[in-house]
Parts: structure tokens; C-alpha cells; sequence
């Protein structure tokens, strides 16, 4: 026989019909009692309530199969079965889901008096759920269950023998965090772990759970690694929360008694946990406890301690004004004494340095150079103006004439008044000493009409200029005689800056 479920498509001819001498662990005793029942680790059974008689009206009973890790649930209805029939089963019926929760994936709903088909879990869990409505009751059901490999670690082989690995927590708040496994050496890095963290609270508070870290190595496997979270005790019907991808959100249990566990492969070992847990009490808030805004009662020791324990941060939000621990806080007598001595000796070697330098003669140096040049200290001042530079040779006897000297000096004085001699261009001294090139006159001499008599009596005719040469910025004249030739340098350069 083929059978196809949740789990894989699977041939099994002779499992889907033996018959498995159990015990009756159903719990139906006393009678009316409902999802109160003995599981057993190598399969059972239960029943509805009453069965074989039939059922009371107005029941709700749930009962949650767990197998062991790396196994699946095989679920098998009894054919003496009889529940009221209805459209969809709206009315009494029987709910199986794949998974711990009433909320986890629906496989089937049954009623009327065909006995459900064989059903197989896809993982460890199983969620039967019973509803009875006031009228028309009938004898009910009963099913076995056992367990068989789940095919996805078939390859694995069995699972081998866990270690012991379970942890008692208590006090107002503190820490579940899956490094204290291999802290106290309670399994090796390469065993796989089902651990559990029990947390008792005081009598009349609860507890809440806030996540402060949580990544699982191999995320949205459950099978191979989750952190789940039981309220009131680790049985399966009391699981609250279970977590296994990529979040986990905070749990607020509503007993004293909380369970955290963890399950890892040995693949898994790196999935890593940290958990706050914080107990407290529901309002009006005592003497010594702190009202957190949200039916919350913690001790007053968790105020401003620098973690939230409440679920909105009410504790932590006025205390700017408290004064944080300093290091001077942390420092005893035998600190102190050190550090005053300390301070004392280094106080005493800087005035011993101040005195010594006070003490000390001071030398003074001069620094004398024979090539200073006192001209680089002078002040900037304008160069001097050189007035009208000319090379002349002393008037010989021939300019012996009053007269001619007179107009001699006017033609010298007019020509200065309006020149200057610049750049240390110097006209020749010698006769006849040309430099440059000859451009002819600058100017034309005036020549007197007068005649200079040599002896006295007869007048002579006045002798033009041998010759006129221009320099860039002087003119030289030069003027014949009959005892010889008379040379004047004259600078005509007006304003030249």
C-alpha cells in the first residue's frame, strides 16, 4: 500500500496494519475529563471522552503528540468511529494539524462515521483538536500513534544519546544565553544539544522575556535548530512560542514558572541565543517595586540600572540626573595614598627645575662679522640727481675773450636747465673720442653775429662746430679752433625716471 502525506510518499504494506499492543493510556478517567492522557516514548493511544460510550456535549479537547528529534508521528484511526456529521464539519469534529499549534498548517477535518485515513507529521509535532457542540453526541474515537525516521535524515543514521544539559534560573532578572552550554561544559562543539533553561518567579509574578540576541546557524530549519518558549511547564500543550527563522519577538508568560529550550544538530552548534528575563508583578505596585506604564510591578533595583526590563523603556528614561559611577568611586585609601605621593614628587622635581634655572648665570654673546655691510640697515632713499654732466678742456688762450666766454656759459647754463646726466653714461675726455653713432644735431646752436678778433682789432668770423655726435642720452659738441678743438658732453634728457 501507497500512502501519501505531509511528510513524503512512502511504501509501507505492513505497517499501516499491525496492530500495537499498548497499554490504554487515553485518560478518560474520571469520566468528562478531556485532553488529560499519558504519552508514552514508544507510541500510544487516546480516546474522546466516555469512549466507547459517547462523548459529553459542549467538550474541547486538545491533544499534542512530540516525537523525538529526527522523527515523524504516524497517526491511525480506530474503524469504530462515530462522530455527528455536517457540512464541512462545522458542527463536532475532529482537526488534525501539522505542527505543535492551532495555528500551524491544517491537514484535515473529519467527522461522520467514516474513520479518518492514515496521517503522517511532516516534523515532530501533531495537533489534535476534539469539538463537541451541545446536541447530538455520539461514541467518538480513538487513535494510536508511534513514531518512525523522519526521510530527511535517513542518511544520519539514529540520533545518538543527548547530554544532560538543563539549567534553574531565579531573582528579579537575568540572562538565558546558549554561551553558558559551553561554559560549563555541559556539551562538546560538536554533540547536538536539546537544552532547557527553567525559570522560577516569586509566587503571584510572572515573567517576561525580551530578546536580546538571537541568529539560528541554519535559519528556517526548525528541525535542525529553534529556541522555544514554554509557559508553566516543558510539555508540549504548554508551548508558547517557538522560533526558528530570522526574528524573534518578546514573550510575556502569564505562570510563574518558565521554560526556554533550545534544539541544535550537530550542525547547528552555532545557532546562538541571549535572552533578558524580568519578573514581575501585576499593579497596585508595592513599597519597593517601580510601575512600568504597562501592568508591570518590577523591583525597584532594576531602575535605571542601564537595561530595559519593562517592555516600554519607563525605567530607563528619567535617569540623566543620577550621576554614573566614576573611576574616583572605584579607588580605596592605599589608590589615594599612591597617587598624592605620586603628584608630590613630580610637584618637587619642578621647583628644584625652576630654582636651578633662577640660579643659573646667563652669558651674553655678541656676534661680530667684518664683512656687515651697514648699507643693508640704511633706510631706502631716491637716487641723487646728477645735473648736467660735460668734459671740457680749460679754455685755451684763444677764448680769452671776455665776451665769447660770457656767451659760452649762457649756452652751458641753458642747456642744464633741463637735463639731467643719468645711468653713469659718460662722454669721451680725449680729443676727438667718439662712441656711438653720429645722427647729426639735436639742436641747433645759436651762434653769435658778433666776431672775435684774435689780437684785439679785427673782428674774425665765428667757427662753426667740427661736429655734433648723439649718444642715446648725451650729445657732445665739438668746436674748432685755430689753436685747436674744444669738446662739450651735454645730457638732454628731461624727466627721465
Amino acid at each position: 500500500m501507497t500512502i501519501t502525506n505531509s511528510c513524503q510518499t512512502i511504501s509501507c504494506p505492513s505497517v499501516c496494519t499491525l496492530v500495537f499492543p499498548v497499554q490504554n493510556n487515553s485518560g478518560v478517567t474520571p469520566a468528562g475529563e478531556c485532553g488529560t492522557w499519558v504519552k508514552e516514548p514508544d507510541g500510544g493511544y487516546f480516546t474522546s471522552p466516555n469512549y466507547p460510550e459517547k462523548y459529553p456535549p459542549e467538550r474541547e479537547c486538545v491533544y499534542i503528540i512530540e516525537a523525538s528529534p529526527r522523527q515523524c508521528i504516524d497517526l491511525f484511526f480506530d474503524d469504530k468511529y462515530s462522530i455527528e456529521p455536517s457540512w464541512e464539519c462545522k458542527f463536532d469534529h475532529i482537526e488534525v494539524r501539522d505542527g505543535p499549534f492551532g495555528f500551524s498548517p491544517l491537514i484535515g477535518r473529519y467527522c461522520g462515521q467514516e474513520s479518518p485515513e492514515y496521517v503522517r507529521s511532516s516534523g515532530r509535532y501533531l495537533y489534535i483538536k476534539f469539538v463537541a457542540d451541545g446536541e447530538l453526541e455520539a461514541i467518538g474515537f480513538s487513535a494510536r500513534y508511534n513514531f518512525t525516521q523522519d526521510p530527511e535524515f535517513l542518511d544520519l543514521g539514529e540520533l545518538p544519546a543527548l547530554p544532560f544539559c538543563d539549567f534553574e534560573l531565579s531573582g528579579p532578572e537575568g540572562f538565558v544565553e546558549s554561551a553558558q552550554i559551553a561554559g560549563e561544559g555541559r556539551a562538546l562543539q560538536t554533540e547536538a544539544v536539546d537544552c532547557r533553561w527553567y525559570i522560577k518567579a516569586p509566587p503571584r509574578a510572572t515573567i517576561y522575556m525580551r530578546f536580546l540576541e538571537y541568529e539560528m546557524h541554519n535559519s528556517n530549519e526548525c528541525k535542525r535548530n529553534f529556541v522555544a518558549i514554554y509557559d508553566g511547564s516543558s510539555s508540549v500543550e504548554h508551548l508558547k512560542n517557538k522560533f526558528c527563522s530570522t526574528v524573534a519577538n518578546d514573550v510575556m508568560l502569564t505562570s510563574s514558572v518558565g521554560v526556554v529550550r533550545l534544539w541544535a544538530d550537530e550542525g547547528s552548534r552555532k545557532s546562538k541565543f541571549r535572552i533578558l528575563f524580568t519578573t514581575f508583578h501585576p499593579p497596585p505596585c508595592e513599597g519597593d517595586t517601580f510601575f512600568c506604564h504597562s501592568n508591570m510591578c518590577i523591583n525597584n533595583t532594576l531602575v535605571c540600572n542601564g537595561i530595559q526590563n519593562c517592555v516600554y523603556p519607563w525605567d530607563e528614561n528619567h535617569c540623566k540626573e543620577k550621576r554614573k559611577a566614576s573611576i574616583l568611586d572605584t579607588l580605596d585609601h592605599t589608590n589615594l595614598t599612591i597617587i598624592g605621593v605620586t603628584c608630590g614628587l613630580v610637584v618637587l622635581l619642578l621647583v628644584i627645575s625652576v630654582i636651578i634655572q633662577v640660579k643659573q648665570p646667563r652669558k651674553k654673546y655678541i656676534i661680530r662679522r667684518d664683512d656687515f655691510d651697514p648699507a643693508l640697515l640704511h633706510p631706502g632713499f631716491e637716487p641723487p640727481h646728477y645735473e648736467l654732466c660735460t668734459l671740457r678742456r680749460a679754455p685755451s688762450g684763444d677764448l680769452t675773450d671776455a665776451a665769447l666766454a660770457e656767451d659760452f656759459e649762457k649756452f652751458h647754463k641753458l642747456r642744464r636747465s633741463s637735463s639731467k646726466c643719468i645711468r653713469d653714461h659718460h662722454c669721451g675726455s680725449h680729443h676727438g673720442s667718439v662712441h656711438g653713432s653720429v645722427h647729426g644735431s639735436r639742436s641747433n646752436l645759436s651762434m653769435r653775429d658778433a666776431t672775435i678778433a684774435a689780437d684785439g682789432g679785427a673782428l674774425v668770423p665765428p667757427v662753426p662746430p667740427v661736429m655734433v655726435i648723439d649718444f642715446p642720452f648725451c650729445s657732445l659738441f665739438c668746436f674748432s679752433f685755430n689753436s685747436g678743438v674744444e669738446c662739450i658732453c651735454d645730457c638732454i634728457i628731461s624727466e627721465i625716471i
